[in-house]
């Protein structure tokens, strides 16, 4: 996480051709849930490592899940450096299985001392609206307070699910920053196919 603090200037302001913004929250966690919530996985769903040897499968796990809400950060980072952080006995990558399907999504990062970086999480499409979000997230909270920690944080943005904030507030986070980001937009460049995340106008520059 970038501590760093910019101010950007009021008003609008035009973006590269190519590129897209978002608007980013960051929420935390500052100790455990009072009361977990009570939401077991059902029968014949699990949640196991994640086998790290194969760096194409873990990538298409991370589209498959991320594909509608414009996941690109592990489609475009090299090889050796997502190798480095499969390696890094910090972080802790999940998979959630319904009978032989891989159905989510579950990454908790302990590199910054004494915290949890709740990664990435998510399911992919077909599993939404079953119940299986609130599961893996007490799953979450679960494994990353198992540790030593002081806080667990993550963020969202306004390309993610439109419940995504709701839910995560629901969970015991609270919002406490916005950032901006800006990125070449991964579908452009080929790393998603053109039709991904609809609800994000694609615009060319060619069309600018």
């Amino acid at each position: 996480m970038n501590d760093a603090v910019s101010e950007l200037p009021l008003g609008y302001a035009s973006l590269k051709a190519g590129h897209i913004a978002a608007v980013v929250t960051n929420l935390e966690m500052l100790s455990p849930p009072a009361k977990p919530m009570p939401r077991p996985f059902p029968p014949g769903v699990s949640l196991a490592p994640l086998e790290r040897s194969d760096l194409s499968a873990y990538r298409t796990l991370y589209r498959k899940v991320g594909e509608d809400w414009l996941w690109y950060s592990r489609l475009v980072m090299a090889d050796d450096e997502l190798r480095a952080i499969f390696d890094d006995p910090r972080v802790d990558i999940f998979a959630l299985r319904k009978d032989e399907q891989t159905i989510g999504l579950l990454e908790l990062d302990f590199r910054q001392d004494r915290q949890c970086e709740l990664a990435f999480f998510g399911l992919i499409a077909e599993a939404i609206g079953q119940g299986l979000g609130r599961a893996l997230m007490n799953a979450a909270l679960e494994r990353a307070w198992s540790r030593p920690i002081d806080r667990v944080w993550l963020h969202t943005c306004t390309f993610d699910h439109p419940a995504a904030v709701g839910f995560y507030i629901r969970s015991g986070f609270r919002p406490y920053a916005f950032q901006v980001e800006v990125a070449p937009d991964p579908r452009l460049s080929g790393h998603l196919p053109p039709q991904a995340a609809p609800h994000v106008p694609l615009i060319a520059p060619n069309l600018l």
